[in-house]
């Protein structure tokens, strides 16, 4: 519930998971170009993917963090 509140553009949607989703699936691109076992085109896309993943898993802190600090600045003044 809170999550939702931290992503910069609002709500998780189909082209921008929540965190723990996002995570996830980066996890997963990680495992999977680790193992090998890819064609070249394929482990492209999955570091392209990952890159975006990681970008979103960002923000999602990101906005978390500007929540902490917001809610320590009030309960400070």
């Amino acid at each position: 519930m809170a999550e939702k509140s931290a992503a910069p553009s609002g709500q998780p949607g189909q082209d921008r998971p929540g965190y723990e989703e996002a995570r996830a699936e980066l996890i997963e691109a990680v495992r999977a170009l680790e193992t090998g076992g890819t064609t070249l085109e394929e482990s492209l896309a999955l570091w392209e993917r990952g890159e975006k993943l990681a970008t979103i898993c960002q923000e999602w802190l990101d906005g978390a963090r500007r929540r902490l600090d917001a809610a320590i600045d009030h309960d400070g003044e």
